[in-house]
């Protein structure tokens, strides 16, 4: 570390099973789990969709730290629906991950600078950076949709 940097937390998890029946428990106790693969019936959740949930949750911190930065009201509804794909290709395994951001009644230009600018700081949205497709989008919810 360098003489700047704070360590803020580290998560620790054990996982024992992996994909299939698995198992991951938190060193903590508050997370505890099932796994399972994906698209096939089963107790568990799989790492795709706990991927997901990380990076939507992180996601929405880092617009929440830009709309305060810059004095942005933000909605009480906003939303990321986050979907990531698990892919083959040749035998190797990719992923490819979609953030679909609602901000109702945040002007498009504001709500596109914010999305920007969290994508620039959610840690992430760096780690990724460059290893698998993203598509950060900003989706207009109509009165029906509400």
């Amino acid at each position: 570390m360098s003489r700047h940097e704070t360590l803020l937390y580290t998560a620790r998890v054990r996982t024992t099973g992996g994909r299939e029946n698995g198992k991951s428990r938190s060193s903590d106790g508050r997370l505890d789990i099932r796994l399972s693969v994906p698209g096939i019936p089963g107790s568990g959740t799989n790492p795709e969709q706990l991927f997901a949930a990380g990076w939507s949750a992180c996601f929405e911190g880092a617009i929440q730290i830009e709309a305060k930065r810059t004095n942005v009201a933000l909605p009480a509804d906003l939303a990321i629906d986050a979907e990531v794909d698990l892919n083959v290709s040749g035998g190797a395994y990719f992923l490819r991950v979609r953030l679909n951001v609602s901000l109702p009644g945040v002007e498009d230009d504001v709500a596109r600078a914010l999305l920007n600018a969290a994508h620039q700081t959610c840690p992430y949205s760096k780690a990724t950076r460059g290893n698998i497709d993203v598509a950060i989008n900003l989706v207009k919810i109509t009165p029906h949709q509400a």
